[in-house]
């Protein structure tokens, strides 16, 4: 059928595809970070933001099973709010906001492509992208196939890490002299982390091309989200254990000071991760924002061009064309890092409307395939309402 997309995602791809969006390049950075607020507890900050975001996650998870398509979010929030002008506007925003995240870790990435291959920015940007694009024009399945290469890369990469932070011989003196919870900074240190656990929404969007989705959406973001937490955790306490903390708070590359710190070596192959990291992040963006046209166009008949699948490739050769031009348009002329900043907030925006359209779904049908308590999603919402007031107030 010239409109349907191919079901050849199982779990363990889908979950791959999952922990790669969320681990990204920003683990990368973002310890220095966190752990600049709230010092050795910094793994406890990670572990607070999980917390965090389980409840959205969970929400996701159900919403998945009751409304299994391309459009994720935007067909959660019109069944639920019954707001069709609101679920598009939804739809566009999410296209935007992956679009322009795309962007700006494709800039990013070939930053570090560049500096260990002697290319242009602008070729390197050109053949990524295309490259990227092509994969997914390709299908489904090779494009979570690269992408999960990809995640082993990233999660090969912070295991060396961990594994040089752990095994130091010398702890630092802040993990000695350890000390009292520094309550205040650690609940800021958990905001700033939770930015590092956005991505689990982009499985939903997979629906269509998922076997069992009923079965296996839920269990990929849940999967997602704890290995991801466990992940996270374990960087931060060996960071913490072995580079002082103001090193490490002031470090643009954190873990390849940890990487430096611990063995007394070179981190030149961090380079190479990070690369393997950002071009993970474009492709699951393309790939998501290409599948959330995919399901606009079900609903929009102006986008109904775009509610079209190749006949022999199953991937929406349309959408995805439209999508990788414009993440290699943007990488090339925009000012992306700082349009990048508003992706978090459209997203946290998202997170709020979506637990809120499945208190209303469950009001109206309390069943579904699988279900969680109906304080779930009312968390879910303050979580989002909070994170996105912190957010708001920081871009002040």
């Amino acid at each position: 059928m010239a409109g349907a997309l191919r079901r050849r995602i199982g779990l363990g791809l889908l979950t791959g595809y999952g922990v790669g969006v969320m681990v990204g390049a920003g683990i990368y950075v973002l310890v220095g970070a966190v752990a600049a607020q709230a010092g050795i507890w910094a793994p406890l900050a990670f572990g607070l933001a999980g917390l965090v975001a389980a409840p959205s996650a969970l929400s996701y998870a159900e919403l998945s099973t009751r409304i299994p398509e391309a459009a994720g979010e935007a067909a959660f929030i019109e069944k639920g709010l019954r707001l069709h002008w609101l679920a598009v506007l939804v739809g566009l925003g999410i296209v935007v906001a992956g679009t322009v995240s795309a962007a700006a870790v494709l800039r990013g990435g070939v930053g570090y492509l560049t500096s260990v291959i002697d290319l242009a920015p602008w070729l390197a940007i050109l053949l990524a992208g295309g490259a990227l694009v092509a994969v997914a024009v390709l299908g489904v399945l090779e494009s979570l196939a690269l992408a999960t290469a990809f995640t082993l890369a990233e999660v090969a990469g912070l295991g060396m890490v961990s594994w040089a932070g752990l095994a130091a011989g010398a702890p630092s003196p802040d993990w000695l002299a350890g000390g009292a919870v520094p309550w205040t900074g650690l609940g800021t240190a958990a905001v700033l982390a939770f930015f590092a656990f956005i991505g689990f929404e982009d499985i939903v969007n997979m629906a269509e091309e998922v076997r069992r989705p009923e079965y296996t959406l839920p269990r990929a973001i849940l999967l997602s989200l704890a290995i991801t937490t466990a992940l996270y955790a374990l960087v931060s306490f060996a960071a913490v254990r072995a580079v002082p903390l103001a090193a490490l708070g002031g470090s643009e590359q954190p873990l390849a000071l940890v990487w430096e710190t611990a063995t007394g070596r070179g981190a030149r192959f961090l380079s190479l991760i990070a690369v393997a990291a950002a071009m993970n992040g474009v492709l699951a963006q393309i790939v998501m924002a290409s599948r959330v046209l995919f399901g606009l166009g079900k609903r929009t008949p102006r986008l109904a061009v775009f509610h079209r699948a190749h006949p022999r490739f199953g991937t929406p050769v349309a959408a995805t064309l439209l999508v990788g031009a414009a993440v290699i348009m943007a990488a090339l002329l925009l000012p992306v890092a700082a349009l990048a900043g508003m992706t978090s907030v459209v997203l946290l925006a998202v997170f709020v409307t979506v637990n809120a359209a499945l208190i209303a779904l469950k009001r109206r049908v309390p069943e579904a395939p699988f279900r969680v308590p109906g304080w779930v999603p009312q968390a879910g919402l303050i979580a989002a309402l909070g994170a996105l007031a912190v957010a708001l107030a920081g871009a002040a």
